[in-house]
């Protein structure tokens, strides 16, 4: 007989609810020590990991971190020098304000501001020039527990500025850009934009933020890096690419002719119920062009034809391996080059036969910067290899020591056989009969030159851009240039005269001294 405390389902004298067959109510003491050992060794091992991770394999960006408390001070920590190639001081610290010698620089090196920031060399080497990265990823992790928690270092740079002032003294007050680079290496030797300002006003807070607010408003776009993110149309200088997609894919060789050409640069190439036009150039008669003189006179039927042979895929194709498409990889923000705003698919993305026989000659939907022009050139200079461009030679740690900078190829687009005849053809361009009246004033005194000139027709009323693209010495390069002066009119009027004015200052007073 149960008990009044022995109900339904209750044990005797307990009070529990009954425990099912085989378990007891409550666990032995030592499993319980088991399973409190065993989460306490999981908790102290993910403890362990994550310090791992955060102290050794991601401490580099966490120190680098924005809003890391070290990297806050920043803004006040002191910066390293920058100096260009020869050791002349360019950017430097002075009663804790930054200080720089050359506005003509000032699309490449930056600023720092307190206010604003970084921009330029500033802000991407901004971790080095205050000594928060050294390119030790040890010694970046021991920094935080040394005393000395800043050792700014020092940049030093390819360019010279004596050939950077001298090409932004050409440019004057127009509108442009100058890419000189050194072929066989990548190394940048000017990077001139105009434009420019004073990147001083930026850094003092007594004058940064009306600074900001001026430039900001200045139709003229002086804070737009105009080397490396302005997109012009080309005109004829990217028959250089054309010219070489072409010859690799076999669609044209050196005597390449298309008979109906004299008589259509009168007429118009009719294609795709479009007419191409061209100005007929009465000195070559009724002359059928080959490939060379078809470049010697920029003959825009020529390379429309070309192209339409060519096609667009294998156009697009190539311009990709030469750079177009993704930015440019480099040390300072850079605008991605087209040559058709279609996105990828049939026929390279090109709306119809028409868009690819005008995108032939640099017209249509084909947008360039200045840096990629000079990198087409630079792979006639080498004979194929694109070399990758960099301004920054050498990083100088507090104690002295140098991390050099190795020279890099971004890769092989064309033969040596198609870049000698690029190469034979644009020293044509420069210094033959009919070449000359074009792009004869490029050449360098006494030094065979290699180079294209173009003239970028725009909208109505608008003045066309003018552009060089070349090197020098033709058989053995030692510069590459390219050159934009925006509403320039001719080519031959306005880029080409510069472009040899660069080439000769840099072989005679520089390489020559």
């Amino acid at each position: 007989m149960s008990g009044p405390d022995s109900g339904p389902g209750r044990g005797p004298l307990t009070g529990r609810a009954p425990t099912r067959p085989g378990f007891d109510a409550s666990p032995p003491v030592g499993r319980t020590l088991v399973r409190l050992g065993l989460a306490l060794v999981l908790l102290y091992a993910g403890l362990g990991i994550g310090i791992g991770y955060w102290q050794v394999l991601d401490a580099e960006a966490l120190t680098n971190n924005p809003l890391d408390p070290l990297v806050v001070q920043e803004r006040e920590a002191p910066r390293g020098r920058i100096l260009d190639a020869r050791g002349v001081v360019l950017a430097d610290t002075v009663d804790g304000q930054r200080r720089y010698r050359d506005v003509n620089l000032a699309n490449v090196i930056g600023y720092a501001s307190r206010r604003f920031g970084a921009a330029g060399l500033e802000q991407t080497y901004d971790a080095e020039l205050i000594g928060l990265a050294s390119g030790s990823s040890t010694a970046d992790m021991l920094r935080k527990f040394q005393r000395e928690r800043f050792q700014p270092q020092a940049l030093h740079l390819s360019i010279d500025v004596r050939l950077q002032d001298y090409a932004a003294r050409l440019l004057g007050s127009q509108r442009g850009a100058i890419v000189a680079m050194e072929p066989a290496t990548g190394r940048i030797l000017a990077f001139v934009s105009t434009p420019t300002y004073d990147p001083n006003a930026l850094a003092d807070p007594a004058r940064d933020d009306a600074t900001m607010v001026r430039l900001q408003a200045d139709a003229a776009a002086p804070l737009l890096d105009r080397a490396a993110q302005g997109r012009y149309v080309p005109g004829s200088v990217f028959k250089l690419v054309t010219g070489m997609a072409a010859l690799e894919a076999g669609a044209v060789t050196p005597d390449t002719k298309y008979p109906t050409q004299p008589a259509e640069e009168k007429t118009g190439y009719l294609v795709g119920g479009f007419r191409v036009q061209d100005g007929h150039h009465p000195f070559t008669d009724d002359t059928v062009l080959d490939f060379s003189q078809a470049v010697e006179v920029s003959c825009n039927i020529y390379f429309a034809h070309t192209a339409v042979a060519l096609g667009g895929g294998a156009l697009r194709t190539f311009a990709d391996s030469a750079g177009f498409d993704p930015p440019i990889p480099f040390e300072l923000p850079t605008a991605a080059s087209q040559v058709t705003g279609g996105a990828p698919g049939p026929n390279g993305g090109f709306k119809d036969i028409v868009e690819v026989a005008n995108a032939g000659y640099g017209q249509s939907q084909v947008l360039v910067t200045p840096l990629q022009m000079a990198l087409v050139a630079d792979a006639i200079a080498t004979g194929g290899t694109i070399m990758r461009p960099r301004i920054v030679d050498s990083i100088e740690s507090a104690d002295g020591s140098l991390r050099q900078f190795p020279d890099q190829s971004l890769g092989r687009i064309a033969s040596a056989s198609t870049t000698t005849i690029m190469r034979n053809a644009m020293i044509q361009a420069v210094e033959g009969v009919w070449g000359r009246r074009f792009a004869g004033e490029a050449k360098v005194p006494n030094v065979t030159t290699a180079g294209k000139s173009g003239t970028a027709e725009l909208g109505p009323g608008q003045q066309p851009h003018s552009w060089f693209a070349g090197f020098a010495p033709a058989n053995d390069p030692r510069i590459v240039v390219a050159v934009i002066v925006e509403h320039g009119g001719f080519g031959s009027v306005r880029a080409v005269p510069l472009a040899g004015d660069v080439m000769t200052y840099y072989l005679t007073k520089i390489v020559g001294s």
